[in-house]
């Protein structure tokens, strides 16, 4: 595993360049942008979202997705759930068949509900698929600052390769071969950075956060082990690791953008002006029909949602919340 393909120089996906070209693999960075990637080729940097940080000559900055995909031993999508169908299916005629992805995309589709890795199978075929998650901010990665990861899929040795390319003196990268409750929980951690951003906004202080946290975790938690999740995985780097860096970080985007509802704004005046996706809006919607269908109690996550799409004020749900019947705090009921 030598030559790395990165489709999508967002944060991460320019991360995650920086980090393997940092443990000597050859980076080509593919952009969609012509203009993004002229400025970064001219600066070696991504001014837009991860400012101060030099790229290395070993990374090659792209505007064609099959030059930058070619002979590659492993191509890592690092696009935002939101565009992922849309940008692979305008590219899929220019990507190699059967070359391996490692998936950082968290999020689930809305509308077909598909997890993104299953996203990419349909649009590029059949192929292996491992997914990272776990706490990971781009901006911390990017300085070389020490973080430990989890990488999961069906593939066994797709994985143990992935995780002795990325693992170094800063990173430490874990195997696990729950890749449904790893991709799971790095998609519905954001809902809960939504939540933990409105407690913010709202004035209110840690008892009130860490109530909402350990409730939240056996929300996301239930639901994930109902579609096929192991419980301990959200008690891992993906769960819980994942869970206190975007709701406590500065860096944490869904935690922004709740906070700024929470003192008041609604979800366009919030979103205005935002540099990086803020993947949890997008998921609250998939994740709220989902439970729905499939029966799911997910009572912090539907007040999220009305908070969102539906109007309703943050205080009204949180009252709502706190209304709710008393209940025996195991096994996991909500």
């Amino acid at each position: 595993m030598k030559r790395i393909a990165i489709l999508g120089a967002g944060g991460m996906g320019t991360a995650l360049a920086f980090l393997f070209a940092k443990t000597g693999h050859e980076v080509r960075l593919y952009a969609r942008n012509s203009e993004a990637v002229e400025a970064m080729r001219i600066s070696r940097e991504n001014a837009r979202h991860l400012p101060g940080v030099i790229l290395p000559e070993e990374i090659t900055i792209l505007g064609d997705a099959g030059e930058a995909t070619s002979q590659s031993d492993l191509i890592v999508v690092a696009i935002p759930s939101s565009y992922l169908r849309s940008t692979l299916i305008e590219i899929s005629s220019l990507i190699p068949q059967q070359i391996p992805v490692l998936s950082v995309v968290k999020g689930i589709e809305n509308g077909t509900f598909a997890r993104p890795s299953h996203v990419i199978i349909e649009c590029l075929g059949q192929r292996s698929v491992s997914v990272l998650s776990g706490p990971s901010h781009a901006e911390e990665l990017a300085r070389g600052l020490p973080a430990s990861v989890v990488v999961a899929g069906e593939d066994e040795q797709l994985g143990l390769k992935i995780r002795h390319a990325l693992n170094h003196s800063n990173l430490r990268v874990y195997t696990n071969s729950d890749a449904v409750g790893v991709e799971l929980a790095g998609a519905l951690k954001n809902i809960l950075g939504l939540a933990a951003g409105i407690c913010g906004g709202l004035g209110f202080g840690d008892n009130a956060k860490a109530a909402l946290l350990t409730r939240g975790l056996v929300e996301i938690a239930k639901f994930g082990v109902q579609l096929g999740g192991n419980p301990q995985t959200f008690g891992g780097l993906a769960g819980v690791g994942d869970v206190m860096t975007t709701c406590f970080s500065p860096f944490g985007r869904n935690r922004a953008l709740g906070e700024a509802i929470g003192r008041g704004a609604t979800l366009e005046e919030a979103l205005h002006g935002m540099v990086n996706v803020a993947e949890g809006v997008s998921t609250t919607r998939s994740v709220y029909g989902l439970s729905r269908r499939e029966g799911i109690e997910m009572p912090i996550t539907d007040e999220v949602y009305q908070i969102l799409f539906e109007g309703k004020s943050p205080r009204a749900a949180v009252s709502a919340l706190m209304d709710r019947a008393p209940k025996d705090e195991w096994p996991m009921t909500l």
